[in-house]
């Protein structure tokens, strides 16, 4: 425990699932926790028990989608702590069906968030730590980021997009002192991250706090260790 002492963390789409998992974990690892997503009273219940486990946080309604919601949560946060560590872009959803059936309402909306939501949060964020001279983005695509199936055309492109960016943001922020990272997992029990670790194990997904776990772990690398990193189930490989 106490990895992250002293951190400031941001952690878009908290309010349930992965996000809720990491930032539950990065609370006990002693990073303050800006918990931001689109439901307020989702916020409010993280916020509530990292606070009752004795961690520190506050939550911000953020729909990353929205360009100026975005602005000003990498604001408010700085304005709040001073600065901002770490930056996980975890907010997302999933749409679209095969390619000929899928609107073009659902494509753009998948697009918005995932992607454009992503990228709103990487350069508001990457400017603030190039100020700084240092920090930690990690960026959540998905196996769906590394390949694709019957179905999952629209989710898998706007994976595969966060990918890129975050290859080319590492290699911007490498010369900074900034990391850039990206977690690649597949199947999640996002529903039962309230849950007991043995129905998690009976679930036969992936447990959120292992992606927790995963990205305490990213957000633990020495400023040397700038790289990529993929992680697709439970294997980890550097590129």
């Amino acid at each position: 425990m106490g990895r992250l002492k002293g951190k400031i963390a941001i952690v878009t789409g908290s309010s349930s699932g992965i996000g809720k998992a990491i930032a539950l974990r990065f609370a006990q690892e002693g990073a303050t926790v800006v918990v931001a997503a689109r439901r307020f009273y989702k916020c409010e219940e993280t916020v509530a028990q990292i606070e009752a486990a004795g961690g520190i946080a506050v939550p911000l309604q953020t729909d990353v989608a929205d360009e100026s919601q975005v602005e000003e949560l990498i604001g408010d946060t700085v304005r709040r702590f001073q600065r901002l560590d770490i930056l996980v872009n975890n907010a997302g959803i999933f749409g679209g069906r095969r390619l000929a059936e899928t609107s073009t309402e659902a494509f753009d909306e998948v697009m918005n968030v995932n992607l454009r939501g992503t990228f709103f949060c990487c350069r508001a964020g990457f400017a603030q730590m190039k100020k700084q001279g240092s920090g930690t983005i990690l960026n959540m695509s998905s196996v769906a980021g590394v390949q694709a199936w019957n179905g999952t055309g629209t989710y898998s492109a706007s994976k595969h997009a966060i990918m890129a960016l975050s290859k080319a943001l590492a290699d911007e922020g490498r010369a900074l002192g900034i990391k850039v990272s990206a977690i690649c997992p597949g199947g999640v029990a996002d529903e039962l991250v309230d849950a007991t670790p043995e129905q998690r194990a009976r679930s036969e997904k992936i447990d959120p706090f292992d992606i927790a776990e995963t990205a305490v772990y990213l957000a633990c690398l020495g400023p040397q260790a700038a790289v990529h990193q993929l992680v697709v189930d439970r294997l980890a490989a550097e590129w």
